[in-house]
């Protein structure tokens, strides 16, 4: 990694305060995605219908306010991590894939939360039908979240282990960088 790229524009602090967001945010995700699994499973197992009508609200409320917050906050703090820093959006695999995880994920996750926001408004009802019973006995909320979990751990290890491997875009620029005379102070 080249730190006297001229395309990182950051300055060493920015750098810092950036990459501390988003280590917070990614670690805010993550542990609202093991929350909304704990309370999926408990949802599911549970067989005292006031429990099941609660949980389907605090899954709603992990959705809103903690879920897409934390998702959207990693997305964007990642992108400016990349993009202010000579590791680069498009330089190496690992990064690409990070991206990736991060977007599919984020966008499942919106998509999603009507279906959480439909077994909430199922789940608030006074009786429920057997429609409805198969709607909040549905094991999706359980194996979403623990998809969601296995995508946050992937990306986790990703940024820990950086796996080698620079894209071709990321060859160009490094050859390049080498090439350029280097300007001394």
């Amino acid at each position: 990694m080249d730190r006297t790229d001229p395309a990182v524009t950051m300055t060493p602090r920015a750098r810092t305060l950036a990459r501390a967001v988003h280590i917070g945010a990614s670690g805010g995700w993550l542990g609202a995605v093991i929350t909304y699994l704990v309370v999926a499973a408990a949802t599911l197992i549970s067989a005292d219908p006031e429990q099941v009508r609660g949980s389907y609200q605090v899954m709603a409320m992990l959705a809103d306010a903690m879920l897409l917050p934390f998702a959207v906050a990693s997305l964007v703090t990642g992108l400016i991590c990349s993009l202010g820093t000579a590791w680069g959006l498009l330089r190496h695999y690992w990064v690409l894939f990070k991206l990736v995880l991060n977007l599919v994920a984020a966008v499942v996750l919106v998509l999603y939360t009507r279906s959480i926001e439909h077994a909430a408004t199922v789940a608030a009802q006074p009786t429920w039908s057997e429609a409805d019973r198969a709607v909040l006995q549905d094991p999706a909320h359980l194996v979403h979240a623990t998809a969601a979990l296995i995508v946050v751990l992937a990306a986790l290890v990703l940024a820990v282990y950086k796996p080698r491997g620079m894209t071709a875009y990321g060859h160009r620029r490094a050859l390049r960088n080498r090439a350029a005379p280097s300007v001394s102070a």
